[in-house]
């Protein structure tokens, strides 16, 4: 009897904004053989660029092109490669910038893990503790975003913010980018969340071409960011984040009940009391109706799940 092992396909996506005069270099580093692989193929994702990227992706002879109507942002552009990387058949998708940012030679370190059946999901480390193009300030806030991501997710990734990835066909089915801002913060909470094994793995560098898109200003990068963990925490746990948010509030309001009755008779003070007595009673309704809502917002994640698994079952059919 013979047995036949599946075609493997990967495609590598880029998603683009107005890169028209560095997408044809990047292109032409990436691999079109990679061993594991019977095909290899370049996906590019046009955000509504206005400087003629589309056509260059076209002269540098992609096999896939993606062209938004209008600008969406970084987050909408993976998204919409990753739907457009399963239409097309990829068992594996690697992500990586239009600018040259990562090493092309490294992506088969990304994919290793994955072929030896390790993970569905490696990133790759860019050492942002030691990065020499990187401002002293901006390497301690990559490090500690880093970490709050790690403890969110339940996971160990040295690098949230990295881009370099590379994901199968399984971990892309059950990928959902939510965010307007960055899928990378987003996408590897949901996957901690949903047990889907992560790997990181170092890679190279090259010396940046212009200034970050994403990072206009630290201020703006740190709300924005802040806001997208916070968000993808709360989703998909939701009944840790009220519960705590109710008992701290429950916990406060009964101490200031147990400072009006040492107070008054214990040590027998003749006080006004009264706005204490009004706080604590603000406090404990508010603490009970915090972890209501919590209880509420784990319902609705569970109903969520549901939704996520029929989706889930839609796209792998």
């Amino acid at each position: 009897m013979v047995y036949y092992l599946r075609r493997m396909k990967l495609i590598i996506q880029i998603p683009c904004y107005n890169e028209a005069g560095v997408l044809a270099s990047t292109l032409a580093l990436l691999p079109r053989t990679l061993q594991g692989f019977d095909q290899v193929e370049l996906l590019v994702i046009d955000d509504g660029s206005t400087d003629g990227t589309a056509e260059a992706a076209r002269a540098a002879g992609v096999d896939h092109l993606v062209r938004l109507p209008f600008h969406k942002g970084l987050a909408r552009a993976f998204a919409a490669g990753l739907d457009a990387s399963l239409r097309c058949g990829a068992d594996v998708i690697v992500n990586t910038d239009a600018d040259n940012q990562y090493s092309a030679e490294d992506i088969p370190l990304l994919l290793a893990p994955i072929l030896a059946g390790q993970a569905h999901i490696v990133i790759g480390d860019r050492g942002v503790a030691d990065l020499e193009y990187f401002a002293p300030f901006k390497r301690k806030l990559q490090v500690l975003g880093s970490r709050v991501v790690s403890s969110a997710a339940g996971l160990d990734i040295p690098d949230a913010t990295s881009g370099f990835r590379a994901l199968t066909r399984e971990a892309a089915l059950r990928t959902m980018v939510l965010s307007d801002y960055s899928y990378t913060l987003e996408t590897l909470i949901q996957a901690g969340n949903n047990r889907i094994p992560v790997m990181s793995v170092p890679v190279r560098t090259n010396p940046p071409t212009r200034s970050s898109r994403l990072i206009r200003s630290i201020p703006t990068y740190l709300r924005n960011s802040g806001v997208t963990i916070v968000r993808a925490f709360t989703l998909y746990r939701p009944l840790r984040v009220f519960t705590v948010l109710g008992l701290l509030l429950l916990l406060l309001g009964l101490g200031l009940g147990a400072r009006f009755v040492v107070m008054r008779y214990w040590l027998g003070l003749e006080v006004n009391q009264i706005q204490s007595l009004i706080l604590t009673a603000i406090l404990l309704l508010a603490g009970f109706q915090t972890l209501l809502i919590g209880l509420v917002a784990d319902l609705i994640a569970f109903n969520r799940k549901i939704l996520e698994e029929i989706l889930y079952r839609l796209k792998k059919e």
